[in-house]
């Protein structure tokens, strides 16, 4: 059963007219949609500019200067790639899962699949994490959690792929646990993207690129349940198109003690943003949460502006 807001099933005349410009970019080929995100990506030197840079210093300590900072120009133009990309996949799921050229790792989840007992996909934010859901959709029933954004145009668009291949949508609210444990018991695929920083109360410390992250309980909680795996879209070189990669769990993650298994977690999606590492989104204050007594990571430049 899927679960849509009213903003998302009516989001008024500003989200149909933003809807419409979705559309027109999305009709873009991917080498143009490419070149233009990395071009609007590139020229970004605001609050996300300066979140990715204190993002690679805590999690590159080993790289120069220089070397992070290209490698942050560089995260800003997969960003802005990221963001055109998803308007081709929010408004033709369809034509664009022509995008794929090649998937690694296939076998983990038809395997996962003929267990019969549940799957669950963790997704990390790594490459285009919308275009897996549109493969996932094609392989059977299931659903995904999904944090509404703040923008009722951008809902809609997205409740409207996700939903368009047969996906199912569950809000992350209070209701969400019973609901994705009762979906996996009828034997569905869940989608979770597990590297999102949950509120106090909901998750635990553990290293994340060796810096301590408030990390989501849930879904090693959920692991326990059932059979899960590792998946990502990775961009290819030169706007080829996209290569779907599923990796195992570690065995860590279906550990009862919630500080192992989260560590399991992140240690797993640690590795497969190191081969991808500008395809990962660093422009999200992932670690802005601290143990007691820990000083803030942050500094005055990432914060968001407020209106006199």
């Amino acid at each position: 059963m899927s679960t849509k807001s009213p903003s998302a099933s009516a989001p008024g005349l500003g989200g149909r007219l933003a809807y419409i410009a979705f559309w027109l970019i999305g009709s873009l080929p991917l080498r143009w949609l490419h070149r233009l995100g990395g071009w609007l990506g590139g020229r970004q030197r605001g609050r996300a500019w300066h979140i990715t840079l204190r993002n690679l210093e805590m999690c590159f300590p080993e790289l120069d200067d220089a070397q992070r900072r290209a490698l942050a120009e560089e995260t800003m133009r997969e960003s802005g790639r990221s963001m055109l990309e998803a308007f081709r996949i929010w408004t033709r799921p369809r034509r664009a899962l022509q995008w794929i050229r090649e998937v690694e790792g296939g076998e983990l989840l038809v395997q996962a699949r003929a267990q019969g007992r549940g799957v669950l996909v963790l997704a990390p934010h790594l490459g285009a994490w919308e275009l897996l859901n549109l493969y996932l959709a094609g392989t059977g029933p299931g659903a995904v959690l999904y944090r509404p954004p703040s923008s009722a145009a951008v809902e809609a668009a997205i409740v409207r792929s996700r939903g368009a291949l047969g996906m199912d949508l569950i809000r992350a609210d209070k209701q969400a646990p019973r609901t994705l444990i009762r979906r996996l018991a009828a034997g569905d695929l869940i989608g979770i993207l597990p590297d999102q920083q949950p509120k106090i109360g909901e998750g635990v410390f553990a290293p994340f690129f060796g810096v301590e992250a408030l990390t989501m309980t849930l879904a090693p909680r959920i692991a326990q349940r059932c059979v899960a795996v590792f998946g990502c879209a990775e961009r290819l070189p030169g706007s080829a198109g996209f290569r779907i990669r599923f990796v195992p769990a570690p065995e860590g993650l279906y550990e009862e003690d919630p500080v192992r298994a989260t560590a399991a977690m992140n240690a797993t999606i640690e590795a497969m943003v190191r081969r991808a590492p500008a395809q990962y989104a660093w422009t999200y204050k992932r670690f802005s949460r601290r143990p007691p007594g820990e000083a803030p990571r942050y500094g005055a430049n990432t914060r968001r502006r407020r209106n006199a």
